[in-house]
């Protein structure tokens, strides 16, 4: 019995399809073909096509052709705004191409050179014919074994060391020195950079999952947060880096056994979402500890990352390491002095008829605090106490210091009902033995309600700015007398007492330099931009007033902390 002739499988035909032509058109076509309807849905193949695709034609008829066989070169979906074959179909002309792929039905790719054109099915609606053959020069590439990325030259990774150690070490803030990392490694070493570090309570942040899209960094928040803790014997990679045990290689197949940790399975989530090929995980290990670990992978690039690489991206990480560690101390170190120091500025004391408002504005760029401190409180005569000063520094050193003058006033001010001038004079002779204060500056006063109801301050200043005060129409006046020497220079010269009438509803203002110093401008300048904007703000309630006068007069380029004391008396004077 003689065997039957095999015919060209076509699946079912379209409503709009004429009997056998479509098939006969499809079985003169030497090389593998399919015909698409006016929706891009497949409605015929040829034998050729299903052998190339190892689909049959079932699988096939009725699937949106886009959908179901266009991908790039890693095998993720194209999206049809990159798809030129979808654009030529919807613009029913003529084109081809070369270097795209096709899925075929075992999961593998099938590189692929193409030709689309509109087709004539005889019926109503309009087709298209797609023509492709395999890319031969591709598809021999594709099966080879891919051989690592284009190393470095010794003199690249050489600069890129040292511009990692410049740019890494020249802050003290950790997110800065996270960005700059990511910004170095982006797309230079890879595509994707991961950094997981450590905290101080010994739990895992997941800190940076950076993308490099073309020019752009794409911070990928999704991916981000928080860790399970570290594992102690996980031999799986991330867990060994984190452990500081040992930098190594990773790809996708590294995670796809049975997750030992909950690491492994968020390592597992990152290589699914990323498409992350290949990765290189090391330690990023300071002197004193494991602060972390860097992960590089590549997803678009080609290449797989091999042990040669390991070593420079080693190098980095402890660049890294370093600028993390110092950031660290820094951090702590600050936070540490902020504590003792907003500790120790006080509460204002509540005076009948009087308002009072404080504001302390720590260094933005410094080591954010210093020795800038406020104080008021009451006398046991019914008198009140002001003071503002200033201890040379910016770091711990002069915090400490600041608390010292601070409790010294204090005690000296309670303990001798004396002029203000006697009382600082007191407070500078302490200063100058038994304490390490190299210098500070302060205004030191007294309030007191006057018999016919107004306030009179009496004040001695000691170096510092003079009081600015402030008529309720806007009048100003620097009160410029009782101005003697800082503190802490053991001239021992007499002090000078200066007194005067506050007005009713006038507001006085006490203020560190901080407020009005800035490089490149004259301290009277200073002065007279404060006054501007004081007295034009003079009508505004105690706290507008204050707080719209250090936002539009601190410097923007001020690197120095700002403390503030202002007063305001009644508009209304009341005889006693």
């Amino acid at each position: 019995m003689a065997e039957p002739e095999r015919t060209e499988s076509t699946g079912p035909r379209s409503p709009g399809a004429a009997g056998p032509a479509l098939p006969a058109a499809l079985a003169s076509i030497g090389a593998a073909a399919y015909v698409v309807d006016d929706k891009g849905c497949i409605i015929a193949v040829n034998a050729p096509a299903e052998e190339l695709l190892m689909r049959p034609a079932e699988d096939l008829v009725g699937r949106d052709a886009h959908d179901l066989l266009h991908r790039d070169a890693r095998g993720h979906t194209l999206p049809t705004s990159r798809c030129s074959m979808r654009q030529a179909f919807h613009a029913r002309r003529t084109e081809q191409a070369a270097g795209e792929w096709f899925a075929r039905g075992d999961g593998s790719l099938l590189p692929v050179s193409w030709l689309i054109t509109p087709f004539d099915t005889g019926g109503r609606e309009s087709a298209t014919l797609v023509v492709f053959h395999r890319d031969q020069q591709a598809w021999d590439a594709s099966r080879r074994p891919e051989t690592a990325a284009e190393p470095l030259t010794e003199l690249e990774r050489l600069a890129l060391l040292a511009e990692t150690t410049t740019r890494l070490t020249s802050t003290l803030d950790v997110d800065e020195a996270l960005r700059r990392l990511v910004a170095l490694v982006l797309p230079r070493l890879a595509d994707w950079a991961v950094v997981d570090l450590i905290t101080e309570r010994d739990e895992v942040w997941r800190s940076a999952v950076v993308h490099a899209d073309g020019d752009a960094l794409v911070h990928h928040e999704e991916l981000q947060g928080p860790m399970p803790p570290v594992p102690e014997e996980s031999p799986m990679p991330l867990s060994r880096a984190l452990r500081g045990v040992a930098s190594t290689l990773a790809g996708p197949q590294t995670y796809q056994r049975e997750p030992d940790s909950g690491i492994a399975v968020e390592q597992q989530r990152l290589f699914k979402a990323t498409g992350i090929h290949s990765a290189a995980i090391v330690p990023i290990r300071s002197t004193r500890e494991v602060l972390g670990a860097l992960t590089l992978g590549r997803a678009d690039k080609q290449g797989d990352y091999t042990d040669a690489d390991l070593p420079l991206i080693e190098d980095i990480a402890r660049r890294a390491a370093l600028a993390l560690d110092n950031a660290r101390l820094y951090q702590r170190q600050r936070k540490v002095a902020e504590t003792m120091q907003n500790h120790l500025l006080p509460q204002l004391p509540r005076l009948p008829g009087l308002r009072m408002i404080a504001r302390y504005l720590p260094a933005p760029d410094a080591s954010q605090v210093g020795g800038d401190w406020y104080d008021a409180f009451r006398l046991p005569d019914g008198a009140t106490a002001l003071a503002v000063g200033d201890v040379v520094g910016h770091d711990l050193e002069a915090a400490a210091g600041m608390a010292q003058v601070r409790n010294m006033l204090r005690a000296y001010a309670w303990s001798h009902q004396e002029p203000p001038s006697r009382i600082v004079d007191r407070l500078d002779e302490a200063v100058t033995h038994i304490t390490n204060v190299p210098m500070a500056t302060m205004i030191f006063a007294r309030l007191e309600a006057a018999d016919d109801g107004h306030w009179e301050l009496r004040w001695t200043n000691a170096g510092h700015p003079p009081p600015l005060l402030i008529s309720r129409d806007g009048l100003t006046r620097y009160l410029l007398d009782g101005h003697g020497i800082l503190l802490g220079t053991g001239a021992g010269k007499p002090r000078p007492d200066a007194s005067t009438v506050l007005p009713p509803g006038s507001t006085l203002l006490l203020y560190t330099d901080g407020l009005i110093e800035a490089v490149g401008r004259s301290l009277d300048e200073g002065l007279e931009r404060l006054r501007q904007h004081a007295a034009a703000l003079a009508h505004r309630p105690m706290a507008s007033f204050t707080d719209e006068l250090l936002r539009r007069v601190r410097p923007t380029e001020n690197d120095d902390d700002v403390a503030l004391l202002v007063l305001r008396t009644p508009a209304e004077t009341r005889a006693k």
